[in-house]
């Protein structure tokens, strides 16, 4: 039998419909969950970074997801799905076909999240916004509003994981397949600045 080259993970082999999918053992299997001294996208610093795409890369794991996530959102009866590019766009796609929905993307343009590329929504649409992690919540906010800006309305958000985010962090319900409580420092107070311990700045987008 060949060894398995370093780095490369075997795929997903599906479990039954009852289990759950996603633990803290998922992650660090595919790599999905990096340990070091990270600044997120939100500006913050962490010990801990999610690479979601190290997850989803595998396509049976990504569906299942999806169905997981969309089985929590069903109850909203939403019209279409709406993600942040870059990081949504994956899990945004396979809640929507769970769901029978469309599945679209806003991204940004001169700073701020549009739509692009024909996509439109129907005044008053119903509309579920899916990201991969809520950290913040900030991202997620402003999508929220972009869809609102065009007459849609949102009525749930859900993500794969909740980094701890507070209880009124969103005007409507949201929903996360698992919560993951990660320590998240400003800049100012970060305990491993104070140690000098590099810092890496992985993701799409980070604000000052």
């Amino acid at each position: 039998m060949l060894a398995r080259p370093r780095g490369i993970f075997l795929p997903f082999e599906p479990q039954n419909d009852g289990e759950k999918l996603l633990t803290l053992a998922d992650f660090e299997e595919t790599g999905a969950l990096g340990k070091g001294h990270f600044r997120l996208s939100s500006g913050l610093h962490s010990d801990r970074y999610l690479q979601c795409a190290r997850l989803l890369m595998w396509p049976e794991r990504a569906e299942k997801a999806g169905r997981e996530l969309a089985e929590k959102l069903a109850e909203f009866s939403a019209g279409a799905v709406v993600s942040p590019a870059l990081g949504g766009i994956v899990i945004g796609h396979e809640v929507a076909r769970a769901l029978g929905t469309r599945a679209l993307f806003a991204e940004r343009k001169d700073g701020a999240f549009a739509f692009k590329r024909g996509f439109s929504i129907a005044r008053e649409e119903p509309i579920a916004v899916v990201e991969d992690v809520f950290t913040t919540g900030g991202s997620t906010r402003e999508v929220c509003a972009t869809v609102e800006a065009v007459g849609g309305r949102v009525v749930a958000v859900g993500s794969l994981v909740d980094r701890g985010e507070a209880m009124d962090a969103f005007s409507v319900p949201a929903r996360s397949l698992i919560s993951l409580p990660i320590p998240a420092w400003f800049p100012e107070n970060c305990p491993l600045c104070a140690k000098g311990i590099a810092l890496d700045t992985p993701g799409s987008r980070h604000r000052g």
